[in-house]
């Protein structure tokens, strides 16, 4: 099926996928493409409209990517962000300078007498999310400009209300109304009906799967979270008894983890390895947090191939890869800067006899969460938080050690059942502990200690690439102190963390 499609062109923004998300929140289909891309001589008949993401680079620098100037003349809608606005205002004859100071965080929009297509429900004082150091001075000829931010064109229109540039980011939750204008250029503008859906991703992912793997043998990396559940259960309806799931027990899960997953999954194909003292031994000594994800990626990889060994015509590897473990990992689209890599996508060995088969690789948390709705899977399993896939060693900064993974466990299973007790577990998108390799002097029945600090982290968020601090009650905090304090030996001081994303991750490494 041919689904009514926008295609993105990315020019490196962190935040491109959240454009795709956006749209597909509106059950139209988008493909994010290379800004490198070569423009075709004409658009497929299903492709509706087109979004110049932003990105990293200046438009006035050597280092501005490549750019097809021929994508200016499809007949399409064009809408263009940041450096996309910065990019088609350059090409048509505007005018582009440095600012004098980068531009970064929330500002307030002044909209115009006429606001124009996109911006018909903003009102001056709105708030917007910037991210810039070069403006439009001045639109080019055919345009005008219908928003400003004090001396900085926000947002400029064609005279025949078909193409639009914007300043800010508008798939941002930080802008108030940009969902808003992002439907009103999608429905609006492109004309989109709306024709994508978990159930039809669902029925065109088991299509792909049956003829890419044929008769071969699949083993799925199953941790019991939602992003290799709902593999497991894409993967188990397209090709049934062919899906091996192996659980990995690596000595850095939380406290209970292996029993509930074994109880869990037991519908499944399940094999349960344990490899804690493989990977213990080899994250012996190692503090950077690079090195750990990519030791863990390594040694996930190769226990997976010893098992695949012992196995008939096993040639593929399932794993749940979302597109935020993508793009923070790895530049596979535009030029977007790498932030960390994922132990499932950098922390990749280069030479793997396993095929990888990633069926999530472009959808967002929430996304998969429906997904693995369509799918019929429990409550229990779709609304578990999110755990990072080289578990507690990103959790545990510094030397991992058992002394300090048990410390960590206890707190953390200390913090999880008081979030469930309080009736927050599904508001909250993760609530975990961290531990810091850092000491400091204490008082416990009138000795002194010196032992080190805990840290909780609880963040509200929709997609994993933007999150905010959650206001969790004193009271609340007050007890997960004094039972980590009194219960966990080695610890003897906690703090909350109130940092956000941007521009913090929500993991600590």
């Amino acid at each position: 099926m041919q689904h009514q499609t926008l295609w993105i062109l990315d020019f490196g923004s962190q935040f491109t996928q959240l454009i795709a998300r956006r749209i597909r929140e509106l059950g139209v289909f988008c493909e994010i493409r290379p800004c490198t891309d070569p423009a075709p001589a004409t658009l497929p008949d299903n492709v509706v409209g087109l979004v110049l993401s932003g990105g990293p680079a200046s438009v006035l620098g050597e280092d501005a990517p490549p750019f097809d100037t021929r994508w200016l003349e499809v007949q399409t809608p064009i809408l263009a962000i940041c450096y996309g606005m910065q990019l088609l205002t350059q090409q048509l004859g505007g005018d582009v300078v440095a600012s004098a100071a980068r531009e970064y965080g929330l500002a307030k929009v002044t909209v115009g007498e006429d606001p124009g297509r996109l911006l018909a429900d903003f009102v001056d004082g709105d708030v917007v999310w910037m991210s810039h150091g070069d403006h439009v001075a001045s639109v080019p000829t055919g345009y005008r400009a219908v928003a400003h931010s004090g001396p900085v064109v926000a947002a400029m229109e064609s005279d025949d209300g078909r193409r639009f540039g914007l300043q800010f980011h508008p798939e941002v939750t930080h802008t108030v109304r940009g969902r808003e204008l992002i439907r009103r250029f999608v429905v609006g503008v492109c004309g989109a009906q709306g024709d994508w859906t978990p159930g039809s991703f669902v029925e065109e992912q088991v299509a792909a799967i049956r003829e890419r793997v044929g008769s071969s043998t699949v083993i799925c990396g199953l941790s019991g979270g939602v992003d290799s559940s709902v593999t497991a259960a894409l993967l188990h309806r397209a090709i049934g008894d062919q899906l091996v799931c192996i659980f990995v027990d690596n000595g850095l899960l939380r406290e209970g983890e292996v029993d509930a997953v074994r109880e869990e999954f037991s519908d499944l194909n399940l094999k349960v390895v344990d490899a804690s003292d493989r990977f213990l031994e080899a994250l012996d000594g190692v503090t950077d947090p690079e090195r750990k994800r990519k030791t863990i990626g390594e040694l996930f990889i190769r226990v997976f191939e010893a098992e695949a060994s012992g196995l008939a015509d096993a040639r593929f590897l399932a794993q749940g890869t979302l597109y935020p473990d993508v793009i923070e990992s790895v530049s596979v689209r535009g030029p977007s800067a790498t932030i960390k890599s994922h132990h499932n996508v950098g922390g990749l060995p280069e030479r793997m006899s396993l095929q990888l088969v990633e069926p999530l690789r472009e959808l967002f948390k929430d996304e998969v969460r429906a997904v693995g709705a369509a799918l019929g899977l429990s409550d229990e399993r779709v609304w578990r938080q999110p755990f990072p896939g080289p578990g507690l060693a990103v959790r545990c900064l510094g030397a991992l050690t058992p002394q300090r993974l048990d410390a960590l466990r206890r707190a953390d299973a200390i913090v999880r059942e008081e979030i469930r007790q309080a009736g927050l577990e599904r508001e909250i998108w993760q609530s975990f502990v961290v531990l810091l390799p850092v000491r400091s002097v204490g008082v416990m029945g009138d000795e002194r200690t010196y032992e080190e600090a805990a840290v909780i982290r609880a963040v509200h968020s929709t997609d994993g690439m933007t999150a905010d601090w959650v206001h969790l009650p004193y009271e609340l905090l007050g007890r997960m102190s004094n039972r980590i304090i009194n219960g966990v030996p080695g610890i003897n001081r906690v703090a909350y963390d109130v940092s956000s994303k941007p521009p913090a991750t929500i993991e600590w490494e």
